[in-house]
């Protein structure tokens, strides 16, 4: 029965997607071990946060390569040549994010220069992110190859 239920609420989100527009909200709370949640709901007992999604349409996101900063950015010398080397490490983030705190610590453990930009924090950061089409966090970008996620077998295949 769960799992019909299931289906039938992502058949009305999909067909409410084929529409047009679609308003949501999605919870956030952080609980008494001091782990974040999101949900659909809101949880009972807990002080949440509301964080409003609005989706326009579906999109197809390639993922194997990146369009440059500075079609976001500023046209700064430094924005310009965000793309320009093969090693240019940027990665966007979440200070919640555990895989982006992987990607910290790796990187420091190996001398990686990296740029962080955390979207909570920045809203050009985030503009910047939506601008990609990115769904989630990390996404790390080391010139024209991108990364969702991090590992460290996935990193060093796009770094090379």
């Amino acid at each position: 029965m769960k799992t019909l239920k299931s289906f039938l609420s992502s058949l009305l989100i999909l067909s409410a997607l084929a529409c047009g527009e679609l308003s949501a909200e999605i919870y956030k709370w952080v609980d008494e071990n001091g782990r974040v949640h999101f949900s659909d709901r809101k949880a009972k007992g807990q002080t949440v946060e509301v964080v409003p999604i609005k989706v326009n349409s579906l999109k197809t996101v390639t993922y194997s390569s990146a369009s440059p900063r500075s079609s976001v950015a500023d046209s700064s010398e430094s924005a310009q040549n965000a793309f320009s080397t093969k090693k240019n490490v940027i990665m966007y983030s979440a200070s919640w994010c555990g895989y982006c705190a992987k990607a910290r610590k790796y990187f420091s453990k190996n001398n990686i220069a990296f740029t962080e930009y955390d979207i909570e924090k920045s809203r050009k950061a985030r503009e910047e992110y939506d601008a990609l089409g990115a769904k989630g966090v990390p996404v790390i970008l080391v010139g024209r190859k991108r990364m969702n996620g991090f590992s460290v077998g996935g990193f060093e295949q796009i770094y090379r």
